[in-house]
C-alpha cells in the first residue's frame, strides 16, 4: 500500500521527494525502490542502511521530516479515497438501500402466489368433489350388482345341485357343489342376513346329504358285489367326495381300507396257528392277492392322488406290525422257559424286510395323497422300509447272542486246524485261513445287522467283533508261537504267517471300524472304537518279529561260547578281526538270508534287522563283562571286533529283495546301527586305559563313562581285573578328582553301568548283568525298547497260553483279561515309537517307508 501511495503523490510532493537528489538520505527514504513498501519491512536493516557512516549521524533531524512529511501526505489521500467511496454516486450505502428494496418486493410477490396457490386449492376442490361422490356411488352400485348376480347363481345352483343329488347324476353334482361352496364363501361375511344364513344352512345339509348318499351308495354296491355294474356311478362319486374336502375323502378310503382287511383281521388275529411266527409268509402271501384284485377290480374307480393301495398298505403294516408285538412279547413270557428260535426269528425278519423292499419298490414312483406333489414326494422316502420290522429289533440282542456263539465255536477250530492246508504250498505273501474265513464272517455278519437294526444291536454286535479279535489275536496267533515244554520252536514258515495275519488284521481293523460308523447311528459312531483291537495285532506283530530275532540268536551261541573261551587277559597285541567274530556273522547273515528272503514288507524287515542288530549289541555287552578280566589289549580287539560287526550290520537289508544292482544301505538304517553299537564304546574305552598312572584310569572314567557312582567305578575295576587291595587306592582317588571344579557336569549313575550288578555279585553267567536294560538306558531313558519288550510279551505269550490251555487252570479268566491289555499296550507303545518299530508298522515317513 505504501508503494502505491508514493507512486500516486501530487506533482509538487513529487518533486520534493524524488526532484532533489542531493541528499543521499532523501534518495534512501523515497526511491521507489525504498523497502518503506514492502511487506516484510525490517526497520532495523532500513536504518542501518540509510545511516551506513557516523558522518551521516547529522542528517537525523532532515530524515526525520521528510518522512513526517511523506506520512502527513499519505494520511491526506487515504482520507479523500475514503470520502469518495462514502458518499459517491456509487456507494455501498447506495447499494445496501437497493438491495433491500428489491427484497422486500420479492417477498411481497412470494405473499401474492401463495394467496393464489390456496384460492386455485380450494376451487379444485370443490369441483372434484362431485366427481369423488359419483365415483363411490358406482363402486357400491358395481358391489350390489355383484352380489346380487352371485346371490342369484348361488340360489340357482342350490336348486340344480339339490336336483342332481335327488336323481344321482354325481359328475354334474361335482361341478356345481365345487361351483356352489366357492360362491358360498363370498356370502360369510353376510350371514347376520337371515336370508343367507337360511342358504347357508341348507348348503350345510345338502353336503351331509351328499356325503352319506355316496357313503351308502359305496356300501351297497360293495356288499352286493355290484361294483361292475355301478362302477361308471362310483367314479363320479368320487369326484363328489373330492369336492366335499379331505374329511369327507378321508372317511370313504377309511371305510374301504378297513372293509379290505376285515378278512385278515378274522383270519390272523383270532387264529393262534395262522397269526403266528411260523406263518408269516401266509400273511404276505394274503396281501399281495388282496393288493392284485385292488389293482384289477378296484383301482380305477378312486383318483390316482388318493393313493388308495398305499393306504392299504400303510394299514396293513401298522396292523402286522402290532400282531408281531404281541406275538414276540407272548413267547418270551412263556412259562415252560423255552424262547424264540432265533433261526425262526431271523428268517421272519428277512422275510419281512424283503416284504417292506417290495412294498416300498411298488410305491416309490408314485406320489402321496397331498395336494402339493413336490412335497409329498419328498415325504415319502423309505415310507415302508421298517414299517413291520420295528418290531422285531427289541428281540435282535437273541441273535447277536447266537453270532456270540457262533463266533466262540470258531476259535477252538481256528487254533486246531494246520495253519496251511495239505494241498498248498508256503507263499511269503500268505495270510493264514482262518483270519479270511472269520473276516468274511464279520463282513457278512455286519452287512446283515446294518440291514436289521442300526442302533444298540449294532453296537452290541461291535462290541462281540472287538471281544473275538482279542481272543483270535491271543489264543490263535500267539499260541502259534509259544515253545511249551517239549515242543519245537515254531517254524519260520509258522511264524511269517503270523506276520502277514497280524498286518492284515491291523490293516483290517480300522475298515472295519469305519464301516460300522458309516452305518451306525449318529448318535451311537463315537462309541465304536476297534483301536485297542488294532494295537494288539500289532503287538502281535512285534512278537513274531523277536521270534525271528530269537532263531538268529539261538544258532549264534556257539559264536558267543568262543568268545567267552577266548583269555582276554592275556592278549599281547591287536591283530584283525577275532576268529569268533566271522563265525558270528556267518550266523547271522545265513539265517539273516533266510528269513529275509520270506518277509515280503519292508516295514517287517526293517523291524527285523533293528531289533537284530539291538539284541546282538546286548549280547555284545553281555559277553565282555563274562570275559572278564580284560586287559587293555583285550579291549582294543574288542573295539576293533565291534567296529567290524558294525561294519557287517550295515548290510543285513542287502538280504531284503535282493536285485542285480548292488546295495545301497538307508541312510536311516545306518545311522541306527552305529547309534546301537557305539553305546558300548565308553565301556572299551575306558577298558583301553591302564590303572597305572591311576591318575589316567580315573580321569578316562570321568571322561568316557562321567557319572560320581562309586559302585559304577567298582564295576570297571572288578573287569579290568585289579586286585581288591589295590582297589582302595584308585577309589579315594577317584572321589577326589570327581570333586574339582571341572566335573561339575557329572551325572549321579551312568544310564550304561548302573544296571551292572555290583562287583560282589558278577558270576559267570548272562542272567548276573542286565546288559539289555543298561545299553538301552545309555542310548536315552526316554527311548522305547522294543527289543526288551518284545521278549518280555513272547515270554508271557507262552506262559499264559500255555496256562490258558491247561485244563486245571480253565478258570484264569483275569490271566486272559491281563495278557490280552499287555498285547494292546504293546502295540500302543509301538504306535508311539517314533524312532522304532512302530514307524515302520505303517507309522513311518514315506522315505522309511521307500526304503
Amino acid at each position: 500500500m505504501n508503494g502505491t501511495t508514493a507512486e500516486a503523490l501530487p506533482l509538487d510532493a513529487g518533486k520534493i521527494l524524488y526532484g532533489t537528489a542531493r541528499d543521499h538520505h532523501d534518495a534512501l527514504l523515497l526511491t521507489p525502490a525504498s523497502p518503506l513498501g514492502t511487506a516484510d519491512y525490517d526497520p532495523i536493516a532500513h536504518l542501518n542502511q540509510i545511516f551506513a557512516h557516523p558522518s551521516t549521524v547529522s542528517s537525523v533531524a532532515r530524515v526525520s521530516t521528510t518522512l513526517r512529511s511523506h506520512q502527513n501526505a499519505l494520511s491526506s489521500q487515504i482520507a479523500a479515497l475514503e470520502q469518495s467511496q462514502a458518499y459517491g454516486p456509487d456507494s455501498s450505502l447506495e447499494r445496501m438501500q437497493s438491495a433491500q428494496a428489491e427484497l422486500a418486493g420479492l417477498f411481497k410477490k412470494i405473499e401474492t402466489v401463495r394467496a393464489r396457490a390456496i384460492q386455485t386449492e380450494q376451487n379444485i376442490t370443490s369441483m372434484t368433489a362431485d366427481i369423488k361422490r359419483l365415483d363411490g356411488t358406482k363402486r357400491n352400485l358395481t358391489l350390489s350388482m355383484t352380489a346380487l348376480k352371485r346371490l342369484q347363481m348361488l340360489t340357482t345352483a342350490y336348486e340344480q345341485l339339490r336336483g342332481l343329488a335327488r336323481t344321482r347324476q354325481y359328475r354334474e353334482c361335482a361341478g356345481l357343489l365345487a361351483a356352489v361352496l366357492q360362491l358360498m364363501r363370498h356370502f360369510n361375511s353376510y350371514r347376520s342376513i337371515e336370508q343367507i344364513a337360511a342358504l347357508s344352512r341348507g348348503v350345510n345339509d345338502l353336503q351331509r346329504e351328499l356325503l352319506e348318499q355316496v357313503c351308502e351308495d359305496f356300501e351297497m354296491a360293495f356288499a352286493k358285489g355290484e361294483i361292475a355294474t355301478r362302477r361308471a356311478t362310483l367314479i363320479e362319486a368320487c369326484g363328489v367326495m373330492d369336492a366335499l374336502g379331505d374329511s369327507a375323502r378321508s372317511r370313504l378310503v377309511t371305510w374301504y381300507v378297513n372293509t379290505e382287511l376285515r378278512e385278515y383281521r378274522q383270519v390272523f388275529r383270532g387264529n393262534d396257528e395262522a397269526g403266528s411266527l411260523d406263518n408269516i409268509g401266509r400273511r404276505y402271501a394274503w396281501f399281495k392277492r388282496m393288493i392284485k384284485g385292488y389293482e384289477e377290480e378296484h383301482a380305477a374307480i378312486f383318483p390316482p392322488h388318493w393313493a388308495v393301495g398305499e393306504m392299504l398298505g400303510m394299514a396293513f403294516c401298522d396292523g402286522t406290525r402290532d400282531d408281531f408285538k404281541g406275538i414276540l412279547e407272548r413267547s418270551m413270557r412263556r412259562v415252560d422257559g423255552a424262547k424264540i428260535d432265533v433261526n425262526l426269528l431271523l428268517s421272519c425278519l428277512q422275510e419281512t424286510m424283503d416284504f417292506e423292499q417290495g412294498l416300498e419298490r411298488k410305491f416309490a414312483d408314485k406320489p402321496r395323497a397331498s395336494i402339493d406333489t413336490i412335497s409329498s414326494a419328498d415325504e415319502r422316502t423309505q415310507n415302508f422300509n421298517g414299517s413291520i420290522s420295528v418290531a422285531f429289533e427289541p428281540y435282535l440282542s437273541l441273535w447277536v447272542e447266537s453270532q456270540d456263539k457262533a463266533l466262540a465255536a470258531m476259535i477252538p477250530r481256528y487254533k486246531a486246524q494246520p495253519l496251511i492246508p495239505p494241498d498248498e504250498e508256503f507263499s511269503p505273501q500268505a495270510v493264514i485261513g482262518s483270519a479270511i474265513e472269520l473276516f468274511h464272517f464279520y463282513k457278512v455278519t455286519l452287512s446283515q445287522c446294518a440291514k436289521l437294526s442300526t442302533g444298540d444291536r449294532l453296537l452290541d454286535l461291535t462290541k462281540t467283533f472287538s471281544k473275538y479279535l482279542d481272543e483270535y489275536a491271543q489264543q490263535v496267533l500267539l499260541a502259534i508261537l509259544q515253545q511249551r515244554t517239549g515242543q519245537a520252536a515254531a517254524s519260520l514258515e509258522d511264524i511269517v504267517l503270523v506276520i502277514n495275519t497280524a498286518d492284515f488284521w491291523h490293516t483290517n481293523t480300522g475298515q472295519l471300524e469305519d464301516s460300522i460308523k458309516k452305518r451306525i447311528d449318529a448318535e451311537l459312531a463315537s462309541k465304536i472304537d476297534l483301536s485297542s483291537q488294532a494295537d494288539a495285532f500289532l503287538g502281535v506283530a512285534s512278537a513274531a518279529v523277536m521270534a525271528l530275532v530269537n532263531r538268529v540268536e539261538a544258532d549264534c551261541e556257539g559264536a558267543w561260547r568262543e568268545m567267552k573261551n577266548t583269555n582276554w587277559s592275556k592278549m599281547e597285541s591287536v591283530g584283525d578281526q577275532s576268529s569268533y567274530v566271522g563265525e558270528l556273522l556267518r550266523h547271522v547273515n545265513s539265517q539273516a538270508e533266510e528269513i529275509l528272503a520270506v518277509v515280503t514288507k519292508q516295514q517287517f524287515a526293517r523291524a527285523f534287522a533293528d531289533n537284530l542288530v539291538e539284541h546282538l549289541a546286548n549280547t555284545y555287552i553281555a559277553n565282555v563283562v563274562q570275559c572278564r578280566p580284560v586287559s587293555e589289549v583285550g579291549a582294543e580287539q574288542m573295539l576293533l571286533d565291534k567296529y567290524v560287526l558294525t561294519k557287517a550290520f550295515e548290510n543285513l537289508l542287502s538280504h531284503h529283495n535282493t536285485s542285480s544292482t548292488p546295495h545301497v544301505p538307508a541312510a536311516s538304517f545306518v545311522k541306527r546301527v552305529n547309534s546301537v553299537m557305539t553305546r558300548m564304546d565308553p565301556l572299551l574305552k575306558t577298558l583301553q586305559v591302564r590303572p597305572s598312572p591311576p591318575e589316567g584310569l580315573v580321569q578316562a572314567y570321568l571322561i568316557h563313562i562321567g557319572d560320581k557312582s562309586d559302585t559304577n567305578f567298582k564295576k570297571i575295576l572288578e573287569l579290568k581285573g585289579v586286585r581288591k587291595q589295590d582297589q582302595g587306592h584308585l577309589l579315594e582317588l577317584f572321589q577326589i578328582h570327581r570333586e574339582g571344579s571341572s566335573n561339575d557336569k557329572l551325572v549321579q549313575q551312568s544310564p550304561l553301568l548302573t544296571p551292572l550288578l555290583n562287583t560282589t555279585g558278577m558270576g559267570t553267567t548272562v542272567g548276573t548283568l542286565n546288559t539289555s536294560a543298561a545299553l538301552t538306558a545309555a542310548q536315552g531313558a526316554a527311548r522305547f525298547d522294543a527289543a526288551s519288550l518284545g521278549e518280555k510279551l513272547l515270554n508271557a505269550a507262552r506262559d499264559g497260553v500255555e496256562r490258558i490251555g491247561t485244563p486245571a487252570q480253565q478258570g484264569t479268566s483275569g490271566q486272559q483279561a491281563t495278557m490280552n491289555e499287555n498285547l494292546k499296550n504293546f502295540g500302543k507303545f509301538f504306535r508311539r515309537d517314533i524312532g522304532g518299530l512302530g514307524v515302520r508298522f505303517g507309522k513311518g515317513s514315506a522315505d522309511e517307508q521307500g526304503r
